[in-house]
This record gives structure tokens, C-alpha cells and sequence, in this order.
């Protein structure tokens, strides 16, 4: 049973101006419906469905009417206002694709009518003049060609204006993209628009063909020929422009074949052309003058590899290779495209070429397929499976069917299927079981390991050529070691669909063979035992993924067998109950009964009315040892194929018996799958609800007379309502005080489920209450999870409150409110840091009590009572605002105190716990719909100016080159003498005491509150939090440590946070924003100056997260100055790098501490898609840093080198960062032979991520595993190691 969310269908509805509003209404009649009145009534409703409805009957109404009335000046009206109507919607609009359905139908004697109102509003369409209205008007010219006969006459007509507007938006697309160079944002959105125009040019072209004929290539100084030329000469400059996107290039290769294919004559020439393009051999004498004018940079010796790749993609897309209508030219061509394309392969490295050229290889071999049918003898000899061309694309999928890349592994699988389809056509009527190209194909495949993916795919083809029973018939323990190779997860899919292909076939083989069913029993002694034999007695992870992956294409190939296997597995069972390791015959059977209970092979009342299966045995499923037993006997009674099956009484009884025993399972992955399945049976209960409901409804009373002896609808949905009740007594009962991590998490989540699962939208019965289930003891259950020192538990127990906070919060009196926000304030400032994650999540719960404001926040924050009146502004905006004053109001005092001594704020006031409430509490408000404007505005400035006193208090000990033993721990006087010059480098202040001398700690942890109040006057409510008593404090280095990293963590996060506010400014005015340009820019300023000179590994980590943020905001930000910081940042930081100059204060210990983490947060802030100069720029300047040409520069190769290890560690940067692992691996190779420590140390580093992105994760526990094998190919493909010239000289 898979839950799908219902996607609702939202559909835009049109809107007619006033003055076409009273046109219609001129000519409706009251009182009958006329076309003007229907339409009318389609433009006053509000609801794109309903309006889609109800022009629906537009042309059944027309085709009524009167043949003369297409003279009637309603008629005119009307169809005048449909085209206008129809050239308004977007593209994407339902609207509109219905609106041209209803129109192809329209009749005969209303066409011309209809054409010459869509003609008009065509002809005004294309006078924009807006650059960026471009858009709407090439999808209005795309919809008319695509199945709209009235918009393609409509074009037709206009076809000369068509063709002037679409030369003339390539011409200022392209040159308004120029003017918004660096402009990424602007820039991909008119590249988009770029490449919508070349599709629409190319359609006009292929779509109206007969418009272009006759005029075209007989009179050069025509129009349409001058428009032709134009066309042709932009897609050629497209192509050869390396700085547009690669789909806008490689759009442009197939608009400059067909372009030309359209213009050449003769049209037997054009293959020459191509093949002379491609071969770099085209001699001026020999094309068209026109063809020199406008493609003249095609014209080269050496083109670029991707203008190569697009021309061929191009030629193989958009010239017909089926018929033989390009003669022996054309075979020509196809076998020149396949040399060019191989030769490429070992030249284009970056992940996107490398997929596009897979995709292309592909296509070649489809268009091969088509011109052998009717090929010369001498083409099918080339192309004959034992010629050099096929053995280099076998050397092709060989090389690539291991690559990174998903396309490229799939393509590969698609070239070789073809290709053995080609080799099939070039020896029709000869035996393809015994052809020896095959018998070859299938010994080499078998002779590989069974680790390499790319066998299982080949395979599958060759089975479809050779069957099974050959293959067999080489080695029949095939099917085993395909089944023993499942317990790897990585080959499990690959391995499952080839047993998959083979059993199959192998079943269709047996069938054709034998007339009668004597052939099963072989059939299951090869398919069915093996799997028997290791789901009972097979490790964990083998017996995991063949149930997951084998098993449902078993049964769904031989449903039968299951009978098979419930006997087998049955005889057994009392035998072989299996154990803590081994799941036995039992968890062998519970699998399969769960397998095919959820694929529909069976039902679960039959199999026990029948006494296939007991409920003793269920149960005994249910307490197994074996946790994966266990789940799949409580997936039996969860999952089913039809959702809305009945839950039947057992199966509640049972489940009810599973949860006695399994809610406090110590393992994560149990615990979430028993969660997993348990809601899966809340949505059945819920589901089969509604058609119980309906049933009953629908019942007449003979019926219920009739039906008195079976279960009665009413019956079973009471039974469902004591059942839900049940589980959520058990559920709460779990959560006693003193109840571990897994039964709460268990408990707290199933709820979580019940709770959501039962709150169903109107109009659906509700069956379920929780929150009838709530008292005032459970709800102070659920808010004593969140002491919990799990975070997961905290948070589940939150998102349960928030879920029932109404009835939550009418359980709770107003002394009670008092002291849940007395307790988060205190525990805000403990010096445990679990305790402030408490407080967030107690203060974000309490913020949207609507009486916080009068019951707990009065006394401490001076109430706006302009607030109470002003009824737009939210609870939640109120209060949070309230908490979020009294929380900074407290941390800027404590900083205060903490400037004077930062031991005593470690030992008792951290600061780090109030800002982490600070930022919780802004998490969850909606910045773009806030009502207190200016209040937020004074808090953001408040919240910047904090943070920066916070960190430059504590940024010293996480600055400093020691940060993990600054304090020293004892009183001698000789120790302490040696730790002065750490204590001096920490100093925040000079008239710091506390850093002054080495000591211990023994003070107050209280200052008298009125010298505080004489220092700095504030609300404060440290008074009654600690109280007057005195007591000793013994500061370790590691409080002081703690309380300093997590500080800067804390400080980190919300400023990232506070980054986000930027995006929700109101349009162009700085002013109507949250947080301005200008606090922007200095936040990035506070990050690179963190991440740069940060030591402590924790701190720089957690800047780097709230930099993230920043970097992500930045990329995406409207202002320019915004937009290019990243890049100057970069620049600036590489620039220092590359300086050596003695008084940077980059470190160059701890592996570069947090400068690595700062250019991976500026490269991944680049768009996916697009060019990733940021990424080239980096790598152009790293490269020759990380291998110098001399020994001066050590430090800069040390950054350079700890750099580099980090991208390439970068998930993030994907297969950008692939083209240079060759350089990568030189460079560390080479750094090996430095006399230099560091050098050497940060080059073994790199090496290690190197290997790791080449080879992938360690998939086996033994270093030699072949698992942890590559194919020599592929490691050639991802480095040009054998070339390298300096690599040589280090042998």
C-alpha cells in the first residue's frame, strides 16, 4: 500500500476588462441562452474549473445555431473576445489548452471568421516591444502550431510578420543578455527566453514548411529568404558561444541543420556538407556563398568539441536517415558521426558532456537501426557486429557503464541494447542462438565479477536475444551467485532486474516448450529454493534487499508459487523458528505472506479461514528475536493493496499484542519502521472509514435486514473508535517519567500520526477525536518530554502540542502558565546546553497562548497596549516579540558582566542559551505577513548589534591558536607562570582580571544587583533566577571553551537567520525591508573575518552554517552590489592566499582551519545550473598553488592543498568537480616529495578524498574486496594519470 497526497489541480481563471463585459451583455438575452450570455456567465465565475465547465458548451451551442448567423454581429463579438481571451492565458494554463480543443471543432461555417478575429489579436501580439514580454508572445506562437488548426492559419496568414518578430527577438535577447553580463539571475532567465525563441523558429520552420517553398532559395533578395539567412546566422552564433547555457548550444545545433537542410540545394549535397563540417574539411570553393556569409565560423579546421558534439546531435536529429534518401552520402555521414563522437568521448570530462555525448551515442544507434532497413550490403558490413566500429563502441560501454552519472549508465545500457538490434538486422535468417558475435558477447560477460554493475544490464539484453536456458546451460548455479551478490545494497537493484529478465524469459520458454504445467516444479527447483533457503538462513542484509527487490517480481511473475512456498516454508516452521541472527522458516514466511499480501497476490482472512496461517503463528512473528521478523509479521497485518480494505477484528487484537512488547525497540531503523507501518494502518482505518459511512448511508432498510447476520457497518466503526482509544491510552501510558529514548520517540510519533491522520478536512466523517482523549495530566506528560535530552523528542513532542495547543491551553490555569515560563527563562541561561534547547521549544509553545502577554510577560516587559487594540497583528507576532525583548534585554546584560569576566559568565550566566531561544523564536514567525513592522525593525538592528558584542567577547579563546587549554586547572605558582603568555594572547580586556593571572575561580557567581544597576541600568530577571546565596565556582578550560564555541555557534545561526529577512523586503525601497543592504554586507564582513581567523574547529563549522545561509540569500538577491559579493569575496580571499604575505593572519595549522569551509560556502552558492565560473576560478588559481614550480611558496600550497581536499569532499559540487581529479591527484602525488611536513601531511589528505571520489565510499570491510575495485577503463576516464609527464619522473 503506497500513501500518495492528492495533488489538487489549480486553474487561473480569466478576467474580461469592463468594456468586453458590457459587449456581452448588449447582446444577451434573458430569455434564452445565446453565445454572448454563456459567455458572460464563463467570465463572472470565479473558479478556473468551473469555468472550463461551462465553455465546454460553447461549441455544442454554435453548432446549433442558424448557418447565416455567422453574419450576426454577436458572433463576430464573441469570437473576437474568445482569440483575445486565448492569447491572454498562460501557457501553462489548462484554460487555454481546453479553449484550442473546443476550437479545432468549431464549424465550417464559423471558421473564416474565427481566423480573421485570431489574425487581429495574433497581429497586435506581435508589436511588443518589451524585451521581457518577449516571452508570453513566443508560447502564444508555440500553443497556435502545436494541434490548433485556427492559431496555425492564423500564422499562416501572418507568416512574414511571424518570421520578422522572431528574427528580430533572437537578435535583442541576445544583445540584452550581453548588456546584463554578471547578472545571473536576469542573464538565465533571457536565456530561457533565447531558447524557447530558437524552438519556436524551428517549428515555424518544420510546421509551415509550404510557406517557406517557392519564394525561398528561387529569389536570394526575397524577404523571407533575407529572414531565412538571418535565422540561420544567429543559431550559428549560439552554437559557438561558450557562455550560453549548454541547452540553449545544443537547441542551436539542431536550428543550424535544419535551417540549412530547409535552404541547400540540392538537398543530396547536404550530407557532404555535414560530414566536411565535422571532419574540419570544408573548402570555401565548394558551399554556397550564403552558407559561407552566415556559418563562416563552422567553416574552421578545428572546431570546438561541443560546437562537434551539438553539429552531430543536430545532424542525427534533424536529417531522415530512414528510406536510404540520402544514398551512400548519407551512410557516409552516419559512419562519420560514430568516429567523431568516439574520439570525443576521451576528450570532454565535465558531467554534462559526458552526458550529452551518452544521449547522442544513443540516438546514433537509433538512426543506425533506421538506415540498415534499407542500407547498402556495404553499410551492413560495417556495421556488422564483428567490424572495428562495433568493437569501439563495445569499448565505449565497457569503459562507461561504471560512470558516476546516472544518464551516462542508463545510456550506456540503451547504445548496447540497440547495438545488439543492429548486429540482430545485419544477419536476418541466420540463428541468432548460435551466432558466434553473441556466444562471444555472453562468455565475456560471464567472465567478469560479479561486482561490476554494468554485467547485469548487458546481460538482460543478451537474454532477450539468446534466452535463458543458453545461458544456463553454460553454468546453472547462475541464478545463486546472483542471489549471494543481494547482500550488497549498491548491486541488489541491478542484480533483482536481471533475475528478473532471465526467470521471465525463462518461463515463457517453458511455456512454449511444454504443453502442460510438468515444467513448474524445474522452474521453482532453479527460482524459487535457492530464495528459500537464504530468506531462512541468510544474513541480515542479504535476506533485506532480495525481499525488497526479488521477491514482489517473483510473485508478480508466478502469483502460483506462493502456495509453493507457504508448504515449504510450513513444514518447517515448528523446526526452524530461526534466531536473533537468523530469521528461520518463520521470518521466511511472514516475508513472503507480507509480500504478497501488499502486491494483492493475497488475502489475509482467507489464508486464516483456511488455516494456511494461525494466529499463534502471527504472534509468534510478532516477539520474534529477530527484529526484522517482528516487522514484517506486524507489515502483514498494516500493508495491503487496497487502502481502504477493512481492518478486521484480529488484526486490531493483534496489533494491540505487538504493541505490548515493541514500542521501546533500541534500534532506529526498527523503531521507524514500526512507525512507518502503523501509520499506514491509522490512513486504512481512516480510509475504509469513509466508504463504511458512505455504505451505510446507501443502505436501504431491506438490505440491513438481509446483511443482520454479517458485520454491520455501525459495528465496525465502533470497534475502530475503542481501537484508536486503546492505542492512544497504551501510547500515553508509555510516557511515564523515567521512560526511555526509543518508547517515547516511538510513542510521541505514532501520535504525532493519529493526530494527523484523524484531523480530516470538512466534508469528511471524522472517526476519530484526539483531542477528546486529552487531559489536563496528558498534556503535562506531553510537556515534560520536553526535558528530554533528546532533541528528536523534544521536537516531536512540540510538533504533538502545536497539533492540540487549543485544547492544550484551556487545560492549563494561568498559575501553571506562570511557572512553564518561569522555567524557560531559567533554563535559557543553564550551563547545560540541552537545558536552553528546552527552553526554545517551551517558549516557542507558549508564544501562542493568546493571555501571555497579561499572565506572565507583564512583569518584566513594559506592555504596548496600541498592541491589544490593533486586531490584524497575530498572537504569535505579539508574543514572540514580548519573549524575544525580555530574552535580549537579559543576554545584553549578561554580556555586559561577561566583559568584565568571562569565567564567571562560563560558570554561570552562558549567553549562548538566550540567543539560541532568540533564534527559535524567529524561526517560526512569517516575515512576509508581519503587522509590527517598525517594532521588528528596532529588534533586527537590536539582534545585529548584540550578536557582534557577544562574539567579540568570546571570539579571543576561539581565536586563539590554543582554544582547547587556556585556563589553567591548578594553583601552583610555576604552572601558572608558564600559561601567562596564553592568558595575555585570550585577554578580552585589559582590565579583565580574571585573564590577568592563573588562578582558580573561587567567587561569587552573584554581583550585587545594585552595583549592576549603578553600571547599567536594565530589566533584568537574573535576581530571582539565582538567587543571593553565595557559592564556589571551579572554571575548567572546557566550560570556558564551551561556553565560547557555542556562543559563536549560537550567534552564527542567527544571523543566518536574520540574512533570510532580506528577500521579503517590499520592492525596490531598502527602507520597507526588515534588515537593510548595508547590514547585510556587514554580516558577510562578521563571516569572513570568523571563518578566516577562527581556530576552533566547532566554531568555524558553525559560522560556515550560518554563512551558508548568507552565500544561498546573496545568489539569489535582486541587488547587484549583493549579487557579486560572493565573487569578490572570493577574489579577495584567494588573492591573500596567493600573497605569502608575512602578516596575513590566515592559519595555516588545523588543516586551514575555516578557510577551506569559507570558498565551500561561496561554490556551493552557485546556481546547479549554471556555468560555475565561481567553481573554474577557483580551481585555475588553486591547481598551480597545490603544485608549485619551487619550493618558496609552502604556505600558499598548504591552503591550496587542505582547499582543494575539502571540494572535493563536497557532495555539493556533484560532477563539476570531476574534470579535475587528474590535476588533483598530480598535485598530491607530487606533494608526497616535499621536504615539508605540512606539505606532505595535507597531500596525503587530499589523496584520500581523491580516492574516495574516484572509487567511491569503502563498499567491504577488506581492503582488497573487488568491491572497492575499478575497471582500468573508468580510472583512465577519471584521471589522465598515464600522461602526465611529472608523475613519470617521480618512479
Amino acid at each position: 500500500m503506497v500513501l500518495k497526497k492528492k495533488k489538487e489541480v489549480q486553474v487561473d481563471a480569466f478576467l474580461l476588462d469592463h468594456q468586453k463585459l458590457e459587449k456581452l451583455q448588449r447582446f444577451s438575452k434573458a430569455e434564452e441562452q445565446n453565445l454572448a450570455s454563456l459567455l458572460l456567465h464563463c467570465a463572472q465565475l470565479s473558479n478556473g474549473i468551473q469555468q472550463i465547465q461551462c465553455i465546454k458548451q460553447i461549441i455544442p451551442l454554435m453548432k446549433k445555431m442558424d448557418p447565416n448567423s455567422a453574419c450576426d454581429p454577436m458572433v463576430k463579438t464573441c469570437l473576437d473576445i474568445l482569440g483575445e481571451t486565448y492569447f491572454s492565458l498562460s501557457i501553462k494554463n489548462p484554460l487555454k489548452k481546453v479553449l484550442a480543443s473546443l476550437l479545432n471543432g468549431l464549424p465550417e461555417q464559423f471558421m473564416t471568421l474565427a481566423v480573421q478575429s485570431f489574425v487581429c489579436c495574433l497581429r497586435e501580439e506581435l508589436k511588443t516591444t518589451d524585451i521581457y514580454l518577449y516571452r508570453k508572445v513566443l508560447d502564444n506562437l508555440a500553443s497556435c502550431m502545436e494541434d490548433f488548426s485556427l492559431g496555425r492559419a492564423s500564422i499562416k496568414n501572418l507568416f512574414e510578420e511571424v518570421l520578422q518578430f522572431l528574427v528580430k527577438s533572437l537578435l535583442d535577447i541576445q544583445e540584452e543578455n550581453r548588456k546584463n553580463h554578471g547578472n545571473r539571475i536576469v542573464q538565465t532567465q533571457l536565456m530561457h527566453d533565447l531558447l524557447v525563441a530558437i524552438k519556436v523558429s524551428m517549428m515555424l520552420v518544420q510546421k509551415l514548411q509550404e510557406n517557406i517553398q517557392g519564394s525561398l532559395w528561387k529569389h536570394h533578395e526575397s524577404f523571407v529568404w533575407q529572414s531565412m539567412c538571418s535565422l540561420l546566422k544567429s543559431s550559428t552564433d549560439f552554437l559557438m558561444d561558450a557562455t550560453l547555457l549548454q541547452t540553449v548550444q545544443t537547441t542551436s545545433g539542431l536550428a543550424v541543420i535544419l535551417f540549412t537542410k530547409a535552404m541547400y540545394e540540392p538537398v543530396e549535397g547536404l550530407p557532404s556538407l555535414v560530414s566536411d563540417l565535422l571532419l574540419g574539411s570544408v573548402k570555401h570553393t565548394d558551399v554556397p556563398a550564403w552558407f559561407v556569409s552566415n556559418c563562416g565560423t563552422l567553416c574552421m579546421e578545428e572546431l570546438p568539441d561541443s560546437v562537434l558534439l551539438f553539429l552531430c546531435h543536430g545532424a542525427l536529429a534533424m536529417l531522415e536517415w530512414k528510406n536510404g534518401s540520402m544514398g551512400e552520402n548519407g551512410e557516409k555521414l552516419l559512419l562519420d558521426i560514430a568516429s567523431v563522437l568516439l574520439s570525443l568521448s576521451s576528450e570532454l570530462k565535465e558531467s554534462s558532456m559526458a552526458a550529452s555525448l551518452s544521449r547522442i551515442l544513443a540516438i546514433w544507434t537509433n538512426s543506425a537501426l533506421a538506415a540498415l532497413i534499407s542500407g547498402s550490403p556495404n553499410l551492413k558490413i560495417k556495421l556488422n557486429g564483428n567490424s572495428d566500429l562495433i568493437g569501439k563502441l563495445l569499448e565505449y560501454i565497457y569503459t562507461h557503464w561504471e560512470h558516476p552519472l546516472d544518464a551516462v549508465r542508463h545510456q550506456t545500457k540503451l547504445i548496447f541494447k540497440n547495438l545488439l538490434q543492429i548486429h540482430r538486422t545485419t544477419i536476418t535468417g541466420s540463428n541468432e542462438k548460435s551466432d558466434p558475435f553473441f556466444a562471444r558477447l555472453v562468455k565475456r560477460l560471464l567472465s567478469l565479477e560479479w561486482h561490476v554493475k554494468g554485467k547485469y544490464g548487458c546481460l538482460g539484453c543478451l537474454v532477450e536475444c539468446v534466452g535463458t536456458e543458453n545461458i544456463l546451460q553454460l553454468d546453472r548455479t547462475i541464478p545463486v551467485q546472483i542471489l549471494d551478490v543481494m547482500s550488497d545494497q549498491s548491486l541488489a537493484p541491478y542484480a533483482s532486474d536481471l533475475l528478473e529478465t532471465m526467470f521471465t524469459n525463462h518461463k515463457a520458454h517453458f511455456t512454449l516448450s511444454f504443453q502442460e504445467s510438468t515444467w513448474i516444479d524445474q522452474w521453482h527447483d532453479i527460482w524459487v529454493s535457492p530464495l528459500l533457503v537464504i530468506l531462512c538462513e541468510g544474513n541480515h542484509d542479504q535476506t533485506t534487499y532480495i525481499i525488497d527487490y526479488y521477491l514482489p517480481k517473483l510473485l508478480k511473475c508466478s502469483p502460483d508459487s506462493l502456495g509453493y512456498m507457504i508448504r515449504i516454508l510450513q513444514a518447517s516452521a515448528d523446526a526452524n523458528l530461526g534466531s536473533c541472527s537468523a530469521r528461520g522458516a518463520l521470518g521466511a514466511l511472514m516475508a513472503c505472506l507480507r509480500t504478497a499480501r501488499a502486491h494483492g497476490h493475497l488475502e489475509l482472512s482467507n489464508i486464516m479461514s483456511n488455516g494456511l496461517i494461525s494466529t499463534e503463528c502471527i504472534k509468534q512473528g510478532l516477539v520474534h528475536q529477530h527484529n526484522q521478523v517482528c516487522i514484517d509479521a506486524l507489515g502483514l497485518l498494516c500493508e495491503t493493496h487496497r487502502s481502504t480494505e477493512i481492518v478486521s477484528m484480529e488484526e486490531m487484537q493483534l496489533i494491540q499484542f505487538f504493541m505490548m512488547y515493541n514500542l521501546n525497540s533500541q534500534s532506529p531503523s526498527v523503531r521507524q519502521q514500526i512507525c512507518s507501518l502503523l501509520r499506514k494502518l491509522f490512513c486504512r482505518i481512516q480510509e475504509s472509514s469513509q466508504v463504511l459511512y458512505k455504505l451505510e448511508q446507501n443502505k436501504t432498510k431491506e438490505e440491513l435486514l438481509e446483511n443482520s447476520t454479517k458485520r454491520h457497518p455501525l459495528g465496525i466503526l465502533q470497534q475502530y473508535k475503542e481501537f484508536m482509544s486503546s492505542v492512544c491510552d497504551r501510547l500515553f501510558e508509555a510516557l511515564f517519567p523515567g521512560s526511555s529514548h526509543p518508547t517515547r520517540f516511538s510513542s510521541l510519533t505514532i501520535l504525532g500520526s493519529v493526530a494527523e491522520i484523524f484531523s480530516v478536512p470538512e466534508g469528511q466523517v471524522r472517526i476519530f477525536h484526539l483531542d477528546q482523549e486529552i487531559d489536563s495530566t496528558r498534556v503535562q506528560t506531553l510537556i515534560q518530554c520536553f526535558a528530554s535530552t533528546f532533541e528528536e523528542v523534544k521536537a516531536l513532542a512540540f510538533k504533538l502540542l502545536m497539533k492540540l495547543r487549543d485544547v492544550a491551553f484551556k487545560l492549563q490555569d494561568s498559575e501553571n502558565l506562570g511557572l512553564l515560563f518561569q522555567a524557560a527563562v531559567d533554563l535559557s541561561t543553564s550551563t547545560k546546553p540541552y537545558d536552553c534547547v528546552t527552553a526554545s521549544y517551551l517558549l516557542n509553545f507558549l508564544v501562542h497562548h493568546k493571555g501571555l502577554q497579561h499572565i506572565c510577560l507583564e512583569q518584566w516587559v513594559e506592555h504596548n497596549a496600541e498592541m491589544d487594540e490593533n486586531t490584524s497583528v497575530s498572537t504569535v507576532e505579539v508574543n514572540t516579540l514580548a519573549v524575544i525583548k525580555l530574552l535580549l534585554a537579559n543576554v545584553e546584560e549578561e554580556i555586559f558582566r561577561a566583559r568584565k569576566s568571562l569565567l564567571q559568565a562560563a560558570a554561570s550566566f552562558p549567553m549562548y542559551g538566550r540567543v539560541h531561544c532568540i533564534t527559535g523564536a524567529l524561526q517560526q514567525l512569517p516575515f512576509n505577513n508581519l503587522a509590527l513592522v517598525a517594532e521588528w525593525k528596532e529588534m533586527v538592528a537590536r539582534l545585529i548589534l548584540m550578536s557582534y558584542r557577544l562574539s567579540a567577547v568570546v571570539s579571543p579563546v576561539v581565536q586563539s591558536s590554543s582554544p582547547e587549554g587556556l585556563i589553567p586547572m591548578d594553583s601552583d605558582s610555576e604552572s601558572a607562570g608558564r600559561l601567562q603568555m596564553i592568558l595575555h594572547e585570550i585577554q578580552p580586556q585589559d582590565t579583565n582580571d580574571y585573564f590577568m593571572q592563573a588562578k582558580i575561580l573561587k567567587e561569587h557567581c552573584k554581583v550585587q544587583s545594585e552595583k549592576l544597576a549603578d553600571c547599567r541600568p536594565m530589566e533584568s530577571i537574573s535576581t530571582e533566577i539565582r538567587g543571593e546565596e553565595r557559592q564556589t565556582c571551579d572554571v575548567t578550560a572546557q566550560m570556558v571553551l564551551v561556553c565560547c564555541w557555542r556562543s559563536m555557534k549560537e550567534v552564527s545561526l542567527l544571523l543566518g537567520t536574520l540574512c533570510k529577512l532580506l528577500p521579503s523586503q517590499a520592492t525596490s525601497e531598502p527602507s520597507d525591508g526588515l534588515i537593510t543592504v548595508e547590514q547585510v554586507k556587514n554580516i558577510g564582513d562578521y563571516f569572513k573575518h570568523h571563518l578566516l581567523q577562527s581556530r576552533h574547529r566547532g566554531a568555524f563549522e558553525l559560522a560556515y552554517a550560518g554563512f551558508v545561509q548568507l552565500t544561498e540569500m546573496l545568489s539569489r538577491c535582486d541587488s547587484e552590489s549583493l549579487r557579486k559579493m560572493p565573487e569578490q569575496w572570493l577574489s579577495y580571499v584567494l588573492e591573500e592566499i596567493k600573497s605569502c604575505d608575512p602578516s596575513s593572519t590566515l592559519c595555516a595549522t588545523r588543516r586551514s582551519a575555516g578557510i577551506p569551509f569559507y570558498i565551500q560556502a561561496l561554490l556551493a552558492s552557485e546556481p546547479k545550473k549554471s556555468k560555475t565560473d565561481l567553481l573554474k576560478m577557483t580551481m585555475k588559481e588553486l591547481i598551480p598553488l597545490a603544485a608549485p614550480l619551487n619550493e618558496s611558496s609552502v604556505i600558499p600550497q598548504v591552503h591550496a592543498l587542505n582547499i582543494l581536499r575539502a571540494l572535493f569532499r563536497d557532495t555539493r559540487l556533484g560532477e563539476n568537480i570531476m574534470p579535475y581529479v587528474a590535476d588533483g591527484i598530480q598535485a598530491a602525488v607530487l606533494g608526497f616529495m616535499s621536504p615539508v611536513w605540512a606539505v606532505r601531511n595535507s597531500s596525503t589528505l587530499l589523496f584520500s578524498a581523491l580516492i574516495t571520489r574516484i572509487f567511491g565510499v569503502k563498499r567491504g570491510k577488506d581492503e582488497n574486496s573487488k568491491k572497492n575495485r575499478l575497471i582500468v577503463q573508468h580510472f583512465s576516464v577519471s584521471g589522465r594519470l598515464h600522461t602526465s609527464k611529472s608523475l613519470s619522473k617521480t618512479k
